[in-house]
């Protein structure tokens, strides 16, 4: 199977005089709790399903807390995997919870339908927490094809509990946002576009309110790896991300302000670096060893996916990079 492409990424930065690619801060700890999942989507990067068994221990969610604490980190992100499935998720939550504080976690929605999961409607409300929610498309059967039968139906009911609490409705501070990622080996359309066409669609067609739409590049990562590989869409696919190559979004790249922590406490510059197993090389790279200072000027380890990132308008947990 072709794996290699045409011009490496570090190649592509040294020719603009941009490496070595440098962390301008650490203003967000984003957790990978755990990579069970009550899913098991055909884009996803972490390559979850409910057969997982990798959780992050009390021990290490406990050194987290006191680096968030000591640190004054603003944003939390917690993603998974489903974090629901997490057995300490409601007690970290409340332990993280400040005024001050952001806490996201990115959630499948799917998953608030079932017990004993449920509850965590109640818990993010109350706490305050802002949701990240998957829905790929507003088509159902797109939906359907990378999440599952009836994943899109049952995301809407999900929406509709969590706009009866509040949240994306008008004059309310609880936020839920969108993730679109596109149903193959082709770049995602516009962000701005997207969403008016998402809120447009779900309110008129079934009563549904969000705040943001998060467009998100499909990274050469494992399950969509694994796509590309068997439908041989791999080189052409790297070819599309190297020719869109945007240089202003290589300045706005996440992994510049992110750490990332994963299930056993090693650090990663990005989510993608740690699914391939690229752990931060200048500086600590457990979170027991965690130096705000070293790691907020640290070199960056980049690789062709970070091809994914810059493509465009930029992609980030958070969506498009470039305004």
């Amino acid at each position: 199977m072709e794996t290699k492409v045409a011009e490496s990424f570090e190649n592509k930065l040294c020719s603009l005089n941009m490496m070595p690619l440098r962390a301008t801060g650490v203003q967000i700890l984003q957790l990978n709790i755990t990579r069970r999942c009550n899913l098991c989507c055909k884009h996803c990067h972490v390559n979850a399903s409910p057969k997982r068994e990798e959780i992050m221990s009390r021990e290490i969610l406990e050194a987290c807390l006191n680096v968030i604490d000591a640190n004054n980190i603003s944003v939390v992100d917690i993603t998974g995997g489903s974090p629901e499935m997490h057995p300490d998720l409601a007690w970290f939550l409340k332990m993280l919870a400040r005024p001050s504080r952001r806490i996201i976690v990115r959630t499948n929605l799917v998953i608030l339908l079932n017990e004993p999961w449920r509850r965590y409607l109640e818990i993010y409300s109350k706490l305050g927490i802002e949701l990240v929610g998957s829905l790929p498309d507003y088509n159902p059967s797109r939906t359907d094809r990378q999440r599952g039968e009836n994943t899109f139906i049952r995301s809407i009911e999900a929406l509709k509990e969590l706009n009866k609490l509040g949240y994306g409705m008008s004059g309310s501070n609880l936020q839920v946002h969108l993730v679109h990622n596109p149903a193959g080996a082709y770049l995602p359309a516009s962000q701005k576009a997207l969403e008016t066409e998402y809120k447009k669609h779900l309110l008129q067609k079934y009563g549904v309110h969000f705040n943001n739409l998060f467009v998100i590049v499909n990274m050469p990562i494992g399950r969509f790896m694994e796509f590309l590989q068997r439908s041989e869409n791999y080189g052409g696919y790297m070819e599309e991300l190297i020719s869109a190559f945007n240089p202003v979004a290589v300045e706005n790249v996440m992994c510049r302000t992110t750490i990332s922590v994963d299930w056993e406490g090693y650090l990663y510059d990005c989510d993608f670096n740690q699914m391939l197993g690229l752990k931060i090389k200048d500086g600590p790279s457990h979170i027991f060893d965690f130096d705000y200072d070293k790691l907020s000027n640290r070199k960056i380890v980049v690789g062709e996916h970070c091809f994914g990132c810059t493509a465009g308008a930029g992609s980030s947990c958070q969506g498009e990079t470039v305004k």
